[in-house]
């Protein structure tokens, strides 16, 4: 099934154009890809990309090798979140489209990151829900910027970004732990993008939507670890149990 590329698919696109070799993905399932949803087309989940309008958007940075990764968690929060922007970043030069979205008065710009890196007076725990308008004022909707990385490339991301500094901080204090099982980490507080995406939406108010992004992330990983080991999908499994819960209360994308 083919469906419309979005932000972080056409981040892809354009990093493969200038790759000179073709990235080889260590440890997850080998041959064919979709592209839409680079999973092995026996286990596409193209049919059920669940896009959904929100209140707030999502600005991916993303590391340089990253976008080319199939386990990257990005790409299903764009996905999810209609208004999902992605963007290269480079130590040495700046995106101008990054800036003006950062610009653009209609959104307030969040960076998402542990607040003990930066200034007391910088950091927030918490956002306004999202709404069109407080006291027949126009609220500015939350971008949520997030660093899509590892966590030694996040920090270096977010040190040698000096135009991220005008912005305010949003520290993340979830009371649990990451169920991300694509890819190895020695600590249990750290979470990869789609999980983060998620904690911010729920923040913001966009409850559906968090929901969702968390349901799919948990299928999107069903499907991944099923190819690996090549199995087809169990559609008995937990992760395929709650999709379907949840997909009966989802708008049409």
């Amino acid at each position: 099934m083919e469906v419309t590329p979005h932000a972080v698919s056409r981040l892809r696109a354009r990093r493969s154009a200038r790759s000179t070799t073709s990235f080889m993905a260590r440890g997850g399932p080998r041959g064919e890809r979709c592209a839409g949803c680079r999973l092995r087309p026996s286990h596409c989940l193209c049919a059920l990309r669940p896009t959904q309008v929100t209140q707030a958007g999502v600005c991916l940075l993303l590391a340089d090798t990253e976008p080319l990764k199939p386990s990257n968690t990005g790409w299903l929060v764009a996905d999810v979140v209609a208004d999902t922007f992605a963007f290269s970043w480079a130590r040495t030069e700046v995106d101008p489209d990054l800036l003006t979205l950062l610009a653009d008065p209609q959104w307030q710009p969040f960076i998402v990151f542990p607040g003990e890196y930066v200034a007391a007076e910088r950091v927030l725990h918490s956002v306004e829900p999202a709404g069109p308008e407080l006291d027949g004022v126009a609220l500015k909707r939350p971008l949520f910027v997030l660093l899509d990385a590892t966590w030694s490339e996040a920090r270096k991301m977010f040190r040698k970004s000096p135009y991220l500094d005008q912005f305010p901080v949003l520290s993340l204090h979830p009371e649990r732990v990451s169920r991300y099982r694509l890819r190895r980490s020695t600590r249990d507080d750290h979470f990869c993008t789609a999980e983060v995406a998620a904690m911010c939406l729920e923040l913001s108010g966009d409850l559906q939507a968090a929901q969702t992004l968390e349901a799919y992330l948990d299928l999107f990983t069903h499907h991944y670890l099923q190819a690996k080991q090549q199995l087809p999908p169990n559609i008995d499994s937990p992760a395929c149990q709650r999709w379907r819960a949840l997909s009966t209360h989802l708008p049409a994308s």
